[in-house]
């Protein structure tokens, strides 16, 4: 009996195996949509951020926000690919200002791209609006474009023109600019924005800065995967980007999601949270850390989320507890505008979204179904093994979601501070929590849909910026070329400042 389940199990493998991959080799990502089925798609697309976005609103009026949708539906042709569509919708979606809502491919073309040997742009760079410089380079072997050379134009475009046109493709919280320039700069985005938005030749012409500061252009090719060449054997990511470790850069890293290291000689310790995601073992990680912190009295504690992306609320609020010298709330309000949907077709998990809504929002007199428990109740710190020493908490623009609600929660605390860059996550709050998938009827192409509008600081809602550090500290050129990690620095002189303090009041 065993042998035949097995039998009929490997046939069934082999099956499906054959499917997905006959499945990839007929996708053609080429293949064209007519204007109508195009126009079916786009009225989903606008009906369902209409009827079910908290905040479409929230930083574009509404007229404003219409002028947009009817431009996106009038740049609508005969004959557009997916592509071309994905570019349309993701140019309206950049215009709510909110940095959960976005758009994907559809899952097709997602696996096509997994599997496609596609031409790939070369370089990788850190962006400062007017400005980028080199942060890798997949042809190892040139001796020009080198890590940390400044690149003033690409193509004959000026770094600046580039830098605005793509910023109308790319999702971002509110009026945070620096969380959009930091999604240039991680890896694979410039070119992939570069590839999708302008297209890729077979070499492309750079502009850029010689060691006297002359302006010098030099032709590269792109690299093509599907040519063996020792010349750019650097190892890649999925992107088909040279990897190099970087700070500023998370999917550079190789570490683990997650670390502590302890120098007791400074009685500090450097902790790096990359992620609160799920499934990285971030509860026993952080009762075993601050267990040792205690045992080792250690006096100031570095809490690096500079790439930290967020992820569960739950975590992240855990680690505030440890830290925290009083009780916290999340939210000063937690609501979604409805809770059905006459799109639920389209939309992934809709009658358990619904389902759930059901129990844990209530209807207000506002017409707004709000999350009362986050909205009532406070959070205590933790008594075992709580951290009360000195803090420095590290923000980047890659600092977004759940980690905001983290920093958020400690900022002004009087043993903390916040060092680094304006994070990418809205330092008012967010539209998040619930996010189900949107999947449009003919295209496939997917977009995210946030059920509820979380607001931390009503009072910083019109500002609309990140959290803003209390030391600014950036990365420069120099601190690129010189391999420093320019926070990090600051830190320890802070630190040792701090310990010279101690020893002669002692």
């Amino acid at each position: 009996m065993m042998q035949k389940i097995s039998y009929v199990g490997f046939i069934v493998a082999i099956t499906c195996l054959i499917g997905c991959s006959a499945s990839r080799q007929s996708y053609n990502p080429q293949r064209t949509f007519t204007k109508k089925q195009l126009e079916k798609d786009y009225k989903v697309f606008r009906g369902v951020l209409e009827e079910s976005h908290p905040s479409l609103y929230w930083f574009t009026s509404k007229d404003s926000m219409d002028r947009y949708f009817d431009e996106g539906f009038h740049r609508l042709t005969d004959s557009m690919t997916e592509l071309q569509f994905r570019n349309v919708l993701s140019y309206v979606v950049s215009k709510i200002h909110c940095g959960h809502t976005a758009v994907r491919y559809s899952k097709q073309y997602g696996r096509y791209i997994d599997t496609a040997k596609l031409k790939m742009f070369p370089l990788s760079f850190k962006v400062w609006g007017d400005s980028m410089a080199i942060t890798a380079n997949i042809n190892r072997k040139d001796s020009i474009l080198k890590y940390g050379t400044l690149v003033t134009a690409i193509d004959g475009y000026s770094v600046r023109k580039l830098t605005d046109t793509f910023l109308n493709y790319i999702s971002g919280d509110g009026n945070s600019i620096n969380g959009k320039y930091q999604s240039l700069s991680n890896s694979g985005a410039f070119g992939s924005l570069y590839r999708n938005l302008i297209g890729l030749k077979d070499q492309i012409q750079v502009t850029y800065l010689d060691s006297t500061g002359t302006e010098q252009t030099v032709s590269v090719p792109v690299f093509d995967p599907s040519v063996k060449d020792d010349d750019t054997s650097a190892k890649l990511d999925k992107s088909g980007q040279a990897l190099k470790a970087s700070k500023e850069n998370p999917r550079h890293f190789t570490w683990k999601a997650r670390y502590v290291q302890i120098d007791t000689t400074l009685s500090s310790a450097y902790m790096t949270v990359h992620t609160f995601a799920r499934g990285n073992k971030l509860r026993s990680f952080f009762r075993q850390a601050f267990r040792e912190l205690d045992r080792r009295k250690i006096q100031h504690l570095v809490v690096d989320v500079r790439t930290n992306g967020g992820g569960d609320a739950g975590i992240s609020t855990l680690l505030t507890r440890y830290l925290a010298d009083k009780k916290f709330k999340l939210a000063d309000s937690l609501y979604a505008i409805r809770r059905s949907s006459k799109y639920r077709k389209y939309i992934s998990w809709q009658p358990f979204y619904w389902s759930l809504m059901q129990f844990v929002t209530h209807k207000e007199k506002d017409g707004r179904y709000h999350f009362g428990y986050f909205e009532r109740h406070y959070f205590r710190p933790k008594k075992r093994h709580h951290f009360n020493g000195n803090i420095y908490l590290v923000t980047g623009g890659n600092s977004f979601s759940a980690t905001t609600l983290f920093v958020k929660a400690l900022q002004g605390q009087q043993n903390v501070k916040v060092i680094g860059e304006e994070t990418g996550g809205g330092a008012y709050g967010n539209s998040a929590w619930m996010i189900p998938d949107v999947t449009l009827p003919n295209t496939k192409v997917r977009f995210r849909l946030p059920k509820f509008r979380l607001v931390m600081d009503k009072n910083l809602v019109q500002e609309g910026r990140g959290i803003i550090p209390d030391i600014q500290v950036s990365p420069t050129r120099e601190t690129i070329l010189r391999g420093i990690d320019p926070k990090a620095a600051v830190i320890r002189r802070m630190i040792m400042h701090k310990n010279k303090i101690g020893i002669v009041q002692q």
